[in-house]
């Protein structure tokens, strides 16, 4: 049978390479002395981000874990620079950075579906979306990217 699997770590066998020259020496049980078998044991953080790609991506792209993400909000404005979306976007954007929540703020002046895909594709935990439903009613569309769910959630929420 066949199953996948992923190393995520790795054992070296040191031998008695560091514990010879350091007199690092053990007694066995009939009283001998003899230098300590050694080994090194590792689990590499550039291992644990390909685990992370190669099981939790999907065809959209990465779905970081909030524990590990980069960010935890991808902040999305659909405004143009100087518009009320816009406005809207940056006092929210400075709201939550001075809540403490690390953000990456897409205020670039592309289209709406480009954004979308790229944040997919980024993998950020939450998307939070400011277009002009937002500055109309006050809540934010906020995506959940492991599951698409979209919830609607006020500012006072989200910083708080």
């Amino acid at each position: 049978m066949e199953r996948k699997a992923i190393e995520a770590g790795n054992i070296f066998n040191l031998g008695t390479r560091f514990s010879e020259p350091l007199g690092l020496m053990y007694t066995d049980e009939t009283g001998a002395r003899k230098p300590v078998v050694m080994g090194s044991y590792g689990i590499g953080p550039t291992r644990l981000m390909g685990i992370i790609v190669e099981v939790l991506a999907d065809e959209k792209g990465l779905v970081w874990p909030e524990a590990v993400a980069p960010f935890a909000v991808h902040l999305v404005s659909l405004g143009k620079e100087g518009d009320e979306i816009s406005k809207t976007a940056d006092a929210l954007y400075d709201d939550l950075i001075k809540a403490g929540v690390e953000v990456l703020y897409d205020d670039r002046e592309v289209r709406a579906g480009e954004k979308f895909a790229d944040s997919d594709l980024l993998g950020i935990p939450k998307r939070i979306v400011v277009g002009k439903d937002a500055v109309a009613t006050g809540e934010f569309e906020v995506v959940n990217r492991a599951t698409g769910e979209i919830m609607k959630t006020s500012r006072a929420k989200l910083v708080g």
